[in-house]
């Protein structure tokens, strides 16, 4: 049996994330590094066959308050180099099994991606213990089970041809309008995001995370170049901002945010269109719009979210869910069926996840 062994070295470690069949910036050395400061303690790992890591994961350790025990969370993972027979897998989570009962923990949860058109990988996560844990749809997910797609690999004027009338009226409106898009390069544009994020939450009532968690992202995937954010402007005022991720030949539209004045100048279609420009610069070749609803129809109440990313000709993707390792069963029927002495940690948890 090859070791399981404990990587210390992030230049390599991305190297082997970014060979991987799905390289994911979760998966990242700095998202790691990210998490560390929020209360996760991360673990990477790799399977060494010889000296070559053949496959691994970036596992986020959470301890639950009071209990005196842990969870892993490895968001979207494994990392399985392109060659490795999938078999490898069950001997790698067979050593994660002893790993984490060395650190008491109760589960592991992993949400791949992996889109469930071309599921390779959920056969060898079963065969290796894992549980299917069906979400309610929606965001119910610790990460979206559906999302937008579109590649970005044509040239501008191949992709703004193949958007929908609407999007590309509004991109032009904007710009007619004297929207501009701005890159953020200091942390007060970061304050300034936040402040219209507030905004947003408040209006779209949902629970904003901190301005320090954002500025934390400039810190450490910034100076990585695998995030930036933007801000729209009209005559110096910012009215909208937005964050976008980047690693390897991906990259995700992460957050967004607007304010309640001049939406009629439709900031959001400009400020799209200038992260799938920024994307392509940076050689990616395929851009993540993020969440939809798993039912996106018409007579849904978030079917606005889906129509408007489907007005860039983004593609509906599913990845196959959520999967969980379970290593005290016990404790794990508890957490699940939220018992009234798990209830609120749960709940706590949960919200540290999102």
């Amino acid at each position: 049996m090859s070791p399981l062994i404990s990587v210390d070295n992030p230049p390599a470690w991305d190297a082997f994330v970014l060979q991987s069949r799905k390289p994911h910036i979760f998966q990242s050395w700095a998202w790691g590094e990210l998490k560390a400061r929020s209360g996760w303690t991360p673990h990477r790992l790799a399977l060494d066959e010889g000296g070559r890591w053949v496959c691994g994961v970036s596992l986020l350790e959470h301890q639950i308050p009071r209990i005196g025990r842990s969870f892993f969370y490895a968001p979207r993972g494994p990392v399985l180099s392109p060659d490795t027979p999938l078999d490898r897998l069950h001997e790698l989570f067979l050593q994660i099994r002893t790993f984490a009962e060395s650190r008491r923990s109760i589960f592991l949860k992993m949400d791949p991606d992996v889109v469930d058109s071309d599921d390779w990988l959920s056969p060898s996560l079963l065969k290796a213990g894992f549980l299917f844990t069906a979400s309610g749809g929606n965001f119910s997910g610790i990460q979206p089970q559906s999302v937008m797609r579109l590649p970005i690999e044509a040239d501008e004027e191949t992709l703004l041809k193949n958007m929908d009338q609407k999007a590309r009226y509004n991109i032009r409106l904007g710009e007619k309008k004297g929207v501009v898009i701005e890159q953020v390069v200091e942390p007060a544009g970061v304050a300034e995001f936040h402040k219209i994020l507030a905004i947003t939450a408040q209006r779209d009532e949902f629970i904003a995370r901190p301005l320090k968690y954002f500025l934390d992202i400039f810190e450490k995937l910034g100076a990585r170049e695998q995030a930036q954010f933007f801000l729209a402007r009209h005559e110096g005022k910012a009215i909208a901002g937005a964050l976008a991720f980047r690693f390897g030949p991906v990259c995700w539209y992460a957050y967004g945010a607007s304010s309640n004045e001049q939406r009629e100048l439709m900031p959001n279609h400009l400020m799209q269109w200038t992260m799938i420009r920024w994307a392509k610069e940076k050689g990616c070749r395929l851009y993540d719009f993020r969440a939809v609803p798993n039912d996106p129809s018409p007579e849904k109440p978030l079917y606005g979210l889906y129509r408007f990313k489907k007005g860039f000709n983004a593609e509906l993707t599913r990845f196959i869910g959520e999967y969980d390792l379970v290593f005290s069963p016990w404790f794990y029927r508890a957490w699940v069926h939220a018992w009234p002495a798990f209830r609120n940690i749960r709940k706590w948890v949960l919200q540290k996840l999102k």
